[in-house]
């Protein structure tokens, strides 16, 4: 065994350690308040989720030594095989996959797990794309290592999307943030933006020349302020011209390229409908629960949304309900602070990382869970569609919380290593 191998407890960073901890014990308690059945009340009973979430829990730990035993080298170099891997169980779950809830995304092992390839899809798409660009002279500014990096991201999306996984595809789309870490062009983010605000301004306004006309003063104006600059009023006349077309293609790629539910979701969010019986009502629920926890909640296992089963998939996607419900605003602002500094604590140790490939990586890391975070909390409060997420660490699934697990004990341990990968 190595001196590093040895050395492993002194060199982790506890603060992240801690963090994780508290994160799952929160989502233990949170799943039984959920699914609380009184004639079984032990967490060591398998027949409850709660119980099977502890065993996923005691699994979980059990990876993370492994984990943080290992080569920090090893990580490097199979991330490539890794990757293959799960784009493998990615078309295998195609082929004989489980169908739940319209989604084939699940693969029955032994008749008592159910692995969801997707999840992790996210460390291995991390892992590699981290490998890729710590290369050797490949700069993401360069159009072959763009592609090449987008190519990464994008072929384990497309597979997830055949599923069809709305709500994991996504996910990879938060990865677009280690490629501006890493040197890709603000433009790009700044045009993303842009592009997601027209799409919400062409749907809520109801003529579209009420936003085009904006839209063509202020290309004028911008293209006069910067004449100077030939390039860059160029770009800026383009802008327009792109963004005046692209207004006139959404209502077309909205009615002709979503799906109805997903079409009646995104309407319930932007207020053009108000079906709180149908479509919108696990949203209802959700913040009909939340709301009615007040400041300091109703009490562990006293929410009554809760105990009837008031909000669909409580457990799962929607478990922030009982977080709210049962602790109330000051429990939900505990837990919300506890991602937060989640975050911040990534994006400190990536920025004391010696290694570019540690560094890629954890930027991935904050960016799934950011992305898992921010719009899972978004949709239990009908500030996002709902699209069917997990809450890191928290919501039910052992899929997930191993998946989490591996996805931050690896950073820990390239982490605990960072003076001598490279």
């Amino acid at each position: 065994m190595s001196n590093n191998q040895r050395s492993f407890f002194f060199n982790v960073d506890w603060v992240m350690v801690f963090i994780y901890v508290a994160l799952v014990t929160i989502g233990l308690f949170n799943i039984r308040a959920a699914v609380f059945d009184p004639n079984h009340p032990s967490f060591l009973d398998t027949h409850t989720r709660y119980g099977s979430q502890f065993m996923f829990s005691m699994f979980a730990i059990f990876v993370a030594i492994v984990i943080l035993l290992l080569e920090s080298r090893f990580l490097n170099a199979l991330a490539p095989m890794f990757y293959v891997v799960t784009v493998l169980l990615l078309i295998l779950v195609l082929v004989i996959g489980k169908n739940i809830g319209g989604n084939q995304a699940w693969i029955d092992v032994g008749g008592f797990f159910r692995l969801q390839p997707s999840e992790f899809a996210k460390y291995t798409t991390c892992l590699l794309l981290a490998r890729y660009l710590s290369g050797t002279n490949i700069k993401v500014t360069e159009f072959k290592s763009f592609v090449t990096a987008g190519a990464i991201i994008l072929f384990p999306m497309l597979l997830i999307k055949m599923q069809p996984d709305d709500g994991s595809t996504l996910v990879f789309l938060s990865l677009i943030f280690v490629l501006y870490r890493e040197g890709l062009s603000p433009y790009f983010l700044i045009g993303l933006g842009v592009l997601i605000t027209l799409f919400i301004l062409a749907l809520v306004i109801p003529n579209q020349w009420y936003l085009i006309i904006p839209i063509i003063a202020l290309g004028l104006l911008l293209i006069y302020f910067f004449r100077r600059n030939r390039n860059l009023a160029l770009g800026l006349l383009a802008g327009t011209i792109l963004s005046i077309g692209f207004v006139f293609a959404i209502r077309p790629i909205y009615d002709r390229g979503l799906k109805a539910h997903q079409r009646e979701r995104i309407d319930v969010v932007l207020g053009r409908t108000n079906d709180t019986k149908h479509v919108g009502y696990n949203q209802n629920q959700s913040k009909i629960a939340i709301g009615s926890g007040r400041m300091w909640g109703k009490g562990y296992l006293q929410g009554t949304q809760t105990k009837y089963s008031f909000v669909p998939e409580q457990s799962t996607d929607f478990i922030f309900c009982t977080i709210g419900e049962e602790w109330g605003f000051a429990g939900s602002i505990v837990v919300i602070g506890l991602y937060l500094f989640l975050l911040i604590r990534i994006v400190y140790i990536a920025e004391r990382q010696r290694s570019p490939f540690s560094r890629i990586y954890a930027y991935g890391v904050a960016s799934v869970i950011f992305f898992h975070f921010f719009i899972n909390i978004s949709m239990t409060i009908g500030f996002m569609p709902v699209i069917g997420i997990p809450l890191p660490l928290i919501s039910y699934g052992g899929s997930s919380l191993i998946s989490f697990t591996i996805l931050i004990f690896t950073l820990i341990k390239l982490d605990s290593n960072r003076m001598g990968i490279v």
